[in-house]
């Protein structure tokens, strides 16, 4: 087991609302971890939309959701922030005056601040329909990939046809025995130059490409031996491998937030609007996830709520200091902070 990690203010959500909350809790002072459920940090705006152009940032007329999550990424760059990804947070417990928050791998984080940034709620993979398939998860079926290098020299079966799914045949390509990517139908969402590489790869022998099929089952006894695919017309067929990725996108759930004793609204959460604390003490909700009366599910809005909500934050994290409201184009304290000469 991991030492239990102490900090001023855990983050639970590495999107843009999530970032830009290291900001303002890092001009205070105020040192925070963040926590997601993806294997990249950036949200919504990297995973659905990391090309699609945003207009109402403001001070930027046009900018894409990538290109966002990079200029905050440099924005907090000073403050040294801890990233947790492919972990979400399955428990919490109240310890006097503070939050023991337990992750999906073990890890603990102690802290008197939990800040909830998590969108419309994490990113859950979507599985496919097959009875016992969650025995076979971490044993040879996976729906993200964590250290490319596990899969040096191993024959895997990839299943779907968007961005994830090619990416990942052009890059295993490299260093698996064996790759087959099976998909419903013959067409794919991912980016024109992507597909076209793993079309090469088909010409060459390197992948071996099976459209018009789906999963239909997945065999072995403690760990994957072979997949069952079936057509389109309902004929079925074995290939055997060592690792199964399943690519078919995304859905949002609350997750085990549901279990927290939050006060919810259906999938958001009920907040004030003084500080965008729950009814629990501590833990904030800021960005989509929140809600309020007149709440505009907005990036800006999210901005704003993350500001105020790291006020109360310094409270909690620094009782016995008095917390001086400062621009950061005069004090020269935030200014170092920045690294600004």
């Amino acid at each position: 087991m991991p030492d239990q990690i102490k900090t001023d203010c855990l983050i639970v959500g590495a999107g843009p609302v999530g970032l830009f909350a290291v900001f303002e809790l890092g001009i205070l002072g105020i040192n925070a971890e963040v926590i997601d459920n993806l294997d990249k940090i950036g949200g919504q705006c990297a995973e659905l939309y990391p090309d699609k152009p945003i207009y109402d940032i403001p001070g930027l007329p046009e900018c894409t959701g990538q290109s966002l999550i990079d200029n905050l990424l440099k924005q907090i760059k000073p403050f040294k922030t801890n990233f947790h990804l492919n972990q979400r947070v399955d428990s919490i417990k109240k310890i006097d005056d503070q939050w023991l928050a337990i992750t999906s791998t073990g890890t603990e984080i102690l802290t008197p601040n939990i800040f909830i940034a998590g969108g419309v709620g994490s990113f859950e993979p979507r599985k496919p329909p097959i009875d016992g398939i969650n025995k076979f998860e971490n044993k040879g079926l996976s729906y993200s990939v964590i250290n490319k290098d596990y899969y040096k020299d191993k024959k895997i079966v990839i299943f779907g046809g968007g961005d994830s799914a090619l990416d990942w045949t052009v890059e295993l390509a490299k260093i698996a025995k064996k790759i087959i990517l099976v998909h419903r139908r013959d067409e794919f969402k991912a980016v024109e130059h992507t597909v076209n590489q793993m079309r090469e790869l088909v010409k060459s022998g390197k992948v071996e490409l099976l459209t018009k099929y789906q999963i239909n089952n997945i065999l072995g006894d403690d760990n994957v031996s072979s997949v069952e695919i079936k057509s389109n017309e309902g004929n079925l067929e074995t290939r055997d491998c060592d690792e199964v990725l399943i690519f078919h996108g995304l859905k949002m759930e609350l997750g085990p937030i549901n279990d927290w004793g939050l006060n919810l609204d259906e999938k958001q959460i009920s907040v004030n609007t003084e500080d965008f604390e729950t009814n629990l003490p501590g833990i904030f909700a800021i960005g989509d996830i929140s809600n309020y009366p007149g709440k505009l599910k907005l990036i800006l809005s999210g901005f704003h709520e993350a500001a105020l909500a790291a006020q109360t934050a310094f409270k909690r994290a620094r009782p016995n200091e008095n917390l001086v409201f400062r621009y950061t184009t005069s004090s020269k304290d935030i200014q170092e902070k920045l690294g600004v000469k």
